[in-house]
């Protein structure tokens, strides 16, 4: 099994609240980076999607905060889309500090919206196969 894509962050000073611990909301902002990093990987910019009007959408964001993290941890945000039928797909993250310990994981579903009509797409992983440099990254 190969290893998911995953992006380094280093916590920041001012992304933490008044405990000193990484602000609730900047754990979806890691998680939203890795995503558009992934996209890149596998050979799809943002701006290739404007071009074809269509945008990719979270419809459901779940996230389980494990453990704290505090300015200047290192940590690793993977990102993996799991494929099922219809409009819609699942992304699976995890938030890992440099030693491995899960400090969140992050569940959600998304689409890809055609932006003139506001409706998702029939099938993402068309779109997807089409976009792509590289579908196989993306598990295609």
């Amino acid at each position: 099994m190969t290893e998911p894509f995953s992006v380094p962050v280093v916590v920041r000073g001012y992304e933490t609240d008044t405990q000193g611990h990484l602000n609730q909301a900047v754990y979806l902002q890691y998680a939203e980076h890795a995503r558009w990093s992934f996209l890149q990987q596998g050979g799809i910019r943002q701006a290739d999607l404007l071009e074809r009007n269509i945008g990719p959408v979270a419809l459901e964001v779940t996230v389980r905060y494990r453990r704290e993290l505090r300015a200047g941890d290192e940590v690793s945000v993977t990102c993996a889309f799991l494929w099922g039928e219809g409009k819609t797909f699942r992304i699976e993250q995890t938030i890992r500090t440099a030693d491995g310990t899960v400090a969140a994981e992050v569940s959600g579903v998304g689409g890809l919206m055609d932006l003139e009509r506001r409706k998702l797409v029939p099938d993402p992983r068309d779109r997807f196969r089409e976009l792509a440099a590289d579908p196989a990254v993306f598990g295609l």
